[in-house]
């Protein structure tokens, strides 16, 4: 099912306040969350730096990256859910009422890890008899 919100990642607020220790892995926790919900993302981050897309999240860097989360939330809540995770009270108050908010502090407690299987996934060689496999690996072999 997917998730009609949009959501404003204040980046370097959540990096700071959450149990990741460099952007990157950040990144690729809020790329598997808007993943994992069908929801769209936009993380923004102070500084300099390429703009980037990963699935679903947007990752932006700006000179004031509140500045640029107060206009993104304000150019998309007519149109659409947004809900802002930070826990800066400044973009939280300037984001307008309509903006859903989130600290981030609450975001990370609420995110849970994927589950990791415990066995890898079946693939072709369970569904084969042992013939067809025997005749496969002689293929791969050259014989």
């Amino acid at each position: 099912m997917s998730d009609p919100t949009l959501y404003l990642f204040d980046g370097y607020n959540l990096l700071h306040a959450g149990p990741y220790g460099e952007r990157r892995e950040l990144v690729d926790a809020l790329v598997s969350f808007v993943a994992s919900t069908g929801a769209r993302g936009v993380a923004v981050f102070d500084g300099a730096g390429d703009d980037f897309e990963i699935g679903r999240l947007a990752v932006r860097f700006a000179p004031d990256a509140d500045a640029m989360l107060e206009r993104l939330a304000a150019g998309h809540r007519e149109r659409e859910r947004v809900l802002l995770v930070s826990s800066d009270a400044t973009v939280l108050g300037t984001a307008g009422r309509q903006v859903a908010n989130l600290s981030s502090q609450t975001f990370f407690r609420d995110l849970r890890p994927a589950p990791v299987p415990t066995q890898p996934p079946g693939g072709l060689a369970d569904r084969l008899d042992e013939d067809t496999l025997a005749r496969l690996e002689r293929l791969r072999r050259g014989e």
